[in-house]
C-alpha cells in the first residue's frame, strides 16, 4: 500500500500576554510536527498574522484582558477560521463563557485541565484537517481509482491549496516525475497538474467565504504569484472569476471543472 503524505498543517496563531499560557502553548505545537507557532500580543498584531500566512487555528486567552476579546472580534469576519477561548475558567467566570460562546468560538479549553490534550482538542477544528476531511474521497467522475491515484490525490489534498510540484510528489513516492504524471493520468483521469490546481481553487473558494478575506488576500495565503494568477486558474479551471468562488460550493466546483475539461480536452 502507497503511503500519502501527511497532512501538512499550517499556522496556529495565539494571542496571550501571561507567561503561564505561553508555557502551556509552545510545547503543544512544536515545529518538529509541521506547521508554525505565531505567538502575539495585541489584536492588530493578530489581524496582520492572519492575513500573512494560511492559518489554522487562532487560540485565544480570553485571561489576557481585552486584547483577547478584540482579537475574537475577527471570528465574525473569519468563519472559517476556527477561534478557541483558552483560560483557567473558575466557577465565578460564567460571564466569560457566555461571552466567549457570543464570539463564536468553537472550543472552550480550560486550562490546566486540557494541558495534556490541548493539541488533540485543536486538531479536527484545523483548517487543513477539515479541508482534507471533506475531500478525501475524490469524485467519482474523476477516475481516481488506483492505489497511486489515491495516494496522490490525498497528498495533494493535504497541503491544503498551497503550492505543490510534481517534483515533490515525485520525490515524496520515489519516482520520477514523468513516471508519476504518466500513471496518475492513465485511464482518463485528468493530469496530475490540473487535479493540483484543482484542488487550490477549491482551497481558494473555502477561504473566499470568510468576509475578512479580499481576492489578494486569498492569493497570499495560498502563494499564488498575483490576484491576476488566482483569476487566471480559477477562469482555465472552473469557468468563473475569484469573486464568484465565494457563492460555489465544492461540488459545484467539481462539476464545473468536468464540464470544462470534457470541453478543452487534457492538457
Amino acid at each position: 500500500m502507497r503511503s500519502p503524505a501527511p497532512v501538512l498543517p499550517a499556522a496556529v496563531v495565539a494571542l496571550t500576554t501571561r507567561d503561564r499560557a505561553r508555557r502551556l502553548i509552545r510545547p503543544a505545537f512544536p515545529r518538529k510536527r509541521g506547521g508554525r507557532l505565531v505567538i502575539v500580543r495585541t489584536a492588530s498584531e493578530l489581524g496582520r498574522a492572519v492575513r500573512a500566512e494560511l492559518v489554522d487555528a487562532v487560540l485565544l486567552d480570553v485571561a489576557a484582558g481585552e486584547e483577547a476579546w478584540q482579537g475574537a472580534s475577527l471570528a465574525l469576519e473569519l468563519p472559517g477560521i476556527p477561534f478557541l477561548a483558552l483560560a483557567p475558567w473558575w466557577p465565578s467566570d460564567a460571564h466569560l463563557l457566555a461571552r466567549a460562546v457570543a464570539a463564536e468560538c468553537v472550543e472552550l479549553l480550560a486550562e490546566g485541565v486540557d494541558d495534556a490534550a490541548l493539541s488533540a482538542l485543536v486538531e479536527p477544528h484545523r483548517f487543513t484537517t477539515r479541508f482534507a476531511a471533506a475531500l478525501w474521497e475524490p469524485p467519482s467522475r474523476l477516475g481516481i481509482t488506483t492505489e497511486l491515484q489515491r495516494a496522490v490525490w490525498w497528498s495533494v489534498i493535504g497541503r491544503a491549496g498551497r503550492p505543490t510540484t510534481t517534483a515533490m510528489l515525485a520525490e515524496h513516492f520515489r519516482m520520477s516525475r514523468e513516471h508519476l504524471s504518466r500513471s496518475f493520468s492513465a485511464g482518463g483521469t485528468p493530469t496530475l497538474k490540473r487535479v493540483m490546481d484543482l484542488v487550490r481553487v477549491c482551497a481558494a473558494a473555502e477561504l473566499a467565504k470568510n468576509p475578512g478575506y479580499d481576492v489578494g488576500d486569498v492569493s497570499r495565503l495560498l502563494g499564488f504569484a498575483s490576484s491576476s494568477h488566482l483569476a487566471a486558474t480559477a477562469q482555465r479551471l472552473v469557468g468563473t472569476r475569484p469573486s464568484s468562488l465565494a457563492r460555489l460550493r465544492t461540488v459545484d466546483l467539481m462539476a464545473r471543472f468536468l464540464e470544462v475539461q470534457g470541453a478543452t480536452g487534457r492538457d
